[in-house]
């Protein structure tokens, strides 16, 4: 008997699959769920815990349905392998956003076409975050996590008191490498 079979997926943490959740809830009787919380969809399809589940759990006559086809991965490649993957075993994908069944022709040109454009997206994002970050290197901005330790004072105490690597971290509560990187600056 065939079911209908539903996948999540959020890339952080601090997200919930829940509106994908009722998303699907409304218009579909989910027979099985599956959902991938905090793992990026950089991850391989297959490598997910959830959807590597999902997969081993599909039969023949089966429909998956996703909120949105980027559920399923973002890389145009893994999306597509993953519904190939899923078409070899006789079972559909629906993407609801999108408003179309993968299995027919017209599905999977748009499933070519929509994946296309979110990888593109993806890399256009790359290259303005790139951009941003040499636009404030040029404006002097420094990047990054700001030093927590004042290396010039660990030097000057470790060299007033002959003290030891171990006994001046001790005395600032840093790493035994943290002070030999401050002692190795001078």
């Amino acid at each position: 008997m065939s079911s209908i079979v539903a996948y999540a997926r959020v890339s952080t943490d601090d997200q919930t699959c829940e509106n994908q959740r009722r998303t699907i809830a409304a218009r579909y009787a989910v027979g099985k769920w599956f959902s991938d919380d905090g793992v990026s969809g950089m991850v391989a399809a297959a490598q997910r815990p959830a959807m590597a589940a999902l997969l081993a759990y599909v039969r023949e006559g089966d429909t998956v349905v996703v909120a949105a086809i980027d559920r399923l991965g973002r890389n145009t490649i893994d999306i597509l392998n993953t519904v190939e993957a899923l078409k070899t075993k006789g079972v559909s994908v629906v993407s609801m956003r999108e408003g179309f069944d993968l299995a027919t022709p017209a599905g999977k040109l748009m499933l070519t076409m929509l994946a296309a454009v979110a990888e593109l997206e993806r890399e256009n994002l790359k290259v303005r975050q790139l951009a941003g970050l040499e636009r404030a290197r040029a404006e002097g901005k420094s990047l990054g996590r700001t030093k927590a330790i004042d290396d010039a004072a660990v030097l000057a105490w470790r060299g007033e008191n002959s003290a030891s690597i171990k006994a001046t971290a001790e005395r600032f509560g840093i790493s035994a490498a943290s002070v030999k990187r401050a002692c190795s600056k001078s």
